[in-house]
């Protein structure tokens, strides 16, 4: 079958034929419809990300596909039943292995790029806002990157939430995507974001997947005993927090990496997912994928993710 592979961390991702995977104790074997891409794909493919495994292997961290096959122990799903799951890896493939807990029946309303796009973006925006941040209705959400495949999720949860959100994102066309989402304000990434947001009245919630002078400019417009949720680092500069900072205003900084929980509290990633998909059953969810690329054209794809050119989702469809 083709794959999409890194060999090595010094050389581009390739792509490869290689023998058909066949399901383990566990595993199910899915015909691969549809896999999200993510900006941790690109760490990935430099072996910089958190969680990468060693070359070779094939990207792609979350699918949409039909089981084709059951590993020894599996009953569930059965075969023939379209699922959404996320793997960390083996998703840019015309077929793939993974795990079967993980698994979670696709609505039959929900197309598979919306399915295979909707795992990471959407579930890390409903758990950092819901167990972490604890974003309450009436409350402002400063969403920073609020175009890109995190971002726009968490202008959509947080109005679902009942919260004022003030999104920023770069140049006309992202703002209007991001406005389009429901964000109830719009800033421009190259603008005074301090001073434009203070004049809103400031942030009680930050959900921050850029990092840099982003994240500063933020913890300046956060108010007294706001919560800044960090979710990663697009800008690819880590901010180092002034723990002084943090004390006048009362501002508790919260570290949120939706993949781990898949080591200590699986449970509540498939919970949050099941909610998700009955909130896009009744329409409150639209997600929005700005690109569908064939298989051949993944690195076009993964090109598109790092110069910044996609809005939402990027999805590729083996």
């Amino acid at each position: 079958m083709k794959a999409f592979q890194v060999q090595t961390y010094d050389t581009p991702p390739t792509h490869c034929a290689v023998n058909a995977p066949v399901p383990a104790e566990g595993e199910v074997l899915l015909n691969i419809e549809a896999c999200g891409l993510n900006f941790a794909d690109l760490l990935m493919a430099k072996g910089t990300y958190q969680d990468t495994p060693s070359p070779p292997f094939t990207l792609g961290m979350e699918v949409c596909g039909t089981v084709l096959a059951l590993g020894n122990g599996v009953s569930t799903p059965e075969i023939g039943t379209r699922v959404a799951v996320f793997g960390g890896q083996g998703g840019l493939a015309e077929q793939g292995v993974f795990p079967a807990n993980l698994c979670r029946e696709v609505p039959a309303e929900m197309s598979s790029p919306d399915a295979a796009g909707f795992q990471v973006a959407y579930g890390t925006s409903h758990l950092a806002l819901t167990r972490r941040a604890k974003l309450q209705a009436g409350e402002t959400l400063l969403v920073m990157g609020a175009a890109g495949g995190v971002g726009l999720t968490a202008v959509e949860i947080g109005k679902a939430m009942g919260a004022t959100v003030i999104g920023v994102a770069r140049g006309a066309e992202k703002m209007a995507v991001a406005k389009a989402a429901g964000a109830d304000h719009v800033i421009d990434a190259s603008a005074d974001i301090t001073a434009e947001v203070r004049a809103l009245g400031g942030a009680d919630v930050v959900y921050d997947p850029v990092g840099g002078d982003a994240f500063k400019a933020a913890m300046r417009a956060t108010n007294r005993e706001g919560r800044m949720i960090t979710i990663g680092f697009a800008s690819g500069d880590v901010p180092q927090i002034p723990a002084n900072h943090l004390l006048v205003k009362n501002i508790t900084v919260i570290g949120f990496y939706w993949g781990g929980y898949l080591k200590f509290d699986p449970t509540s990633l498939t919970d949050s997912m099941g909610e998700l998909m009955d909130w896009y059953v009744q329409g409150r969810l639209k997600p929005h994928v700005s690109h569908t690329l064939p298989l051949e054209q993944a690195a076009d794809a993964l090109e598109l993710l790092r110069s910044r050119k996609s809005t939402g989702k990027v999805v590729v469809t083996p």
